[in-house]
């Protein structure tokens, strides 16, 4: 009797020694201070705790992440809600399931000691940029607000050398700077920088980084999972941050440096503490937003491509 019931108290064991649920999540960019709460969820073994087996992978590409999980080629990927609202509008099977930065982290950016002391004397003037399209929407808003408009200025593509191009004098300032990275690498490289806000010049406030899933997977319980352990790396980042620095370091090495030090103070209070929990009517100010911009034609309906998983 005592064999069978041991036999019995394995058989309902044994799912729990089965390997991990497998999760791929395909990042925005390469590592960086913005994927804190990720990296410390992993590092302190929240997602195995779930159950799960999260493959973190930098993009090849930065604007093929969330085409990867439309496509059914990878579970998830970070995004920005900007871009989210967007894609979906082109169609693509996407849906907002967590938020990681629930701030704009966009700003324009010229030199502190630079002849740029207001919006208005960007006219006239050379504007870097890095991305078309949602840039030149904002920086149109930001302008109008003060009585110019994109063809007052001359808009140049500097790739990703933003900081760059400004410290070199290539451009007068910069729109899509974030402001704890572009800042940070100006001040270290001995040339202050100067940001203005997208959020209080007119732009509608909008979540910088989060979390898309593919539609037709919704229903995947290991998707509650990783938003349950990811919430669980963001209060323990909040909680101690030192101690998560050190984790996120252990694991990237190379990013111990004075720039990451800085953006990781920066980027601190902006993670969102509540990443399941859903902003309706900000997705739809952004979405009326884009829709007036020509970015999009028409949005469905906001359930249907954000979510709170519960």
């Amino acid at each position: 009797m005592k064999r069978l019931l041991l036999a019995a108290a394995l058989a309902l064991a044994a799912p729990n020694a089965h390997a991990a649920d497998k999760l791929s999540l395909i990042l925005d960019w390469f590592v960086n201070p913005d994927h804190a709460p990720i990296i410390v969820a992993a590092q302190k073994g929240y997602f195995a705790e779930a159950g799960l087996e999260v493959e973190i992978v930098p993009p090849a590409d930065p604007s093929d992440p969330p085409k990867l999980v439309a496509a059914g080629r990878a579970d998830l990927a970070v995004s920005y809600q900007p871009t989210h609202q967007i894609q979906v509008g082109q169609g693509l099977p996407l849906v907002r399931i967590a938020t990681l930065i629930s701030t704009p982290l966009n700003s324009i950016v010229v030199l502190k000691d630079g002849p740029i002391k207001s919006i208005k004397d960007l006219k006239g003037k050379k504007v870097g940029f890095s991305v078309a399209g949602t840039e030149e929407a904002i920086l149109g808003t930001v302008l109008a607000k003060h009585g110019l408009s994109l063809k007052d200025v001359e808009m140049i593509n500097v790739n990703f050398a933003l900081g760059q191009a400004l410290a070199a004098g290539r451009v007068d300032a910069v729109t899509g700077a974030y402001r704890n990275f572009e800042l940070n690498q100006l001040a270290i490289e001995g040339r202050p920088g100067r940001a203005f806000y997208v959020e209080e010049e007119g732009v509608p406030v909008y979540d910088e980084l989060i979390v898309v899933a593919n539609k037709a997977k919704l229903a995947d319980p290991k998707l509650r999972r990783f938003v349950a352990a990811l919430e669980r790396g963001v209060m323990f980042l909040i909680n101690n941050p030192d101690e998560s620095w050190t984790l996120f370091i252990q694991r990237h090495k190379d990013l111990n440096d004075e720039l990451n030090k800085r953006a990781w103070r920066d980027t601190l209070p902006r993670f969102d503490k509540r990443p399941a929990a859903m902003d309706n009517g900000r997705y739809e100010r952004f979405a009326a937003f884009l829709k007036e911009k020509g970015l999009v034609k028409e949005l469905p309906p906001v359930a249907e491509y954000a979510v709170e998983l519960r």
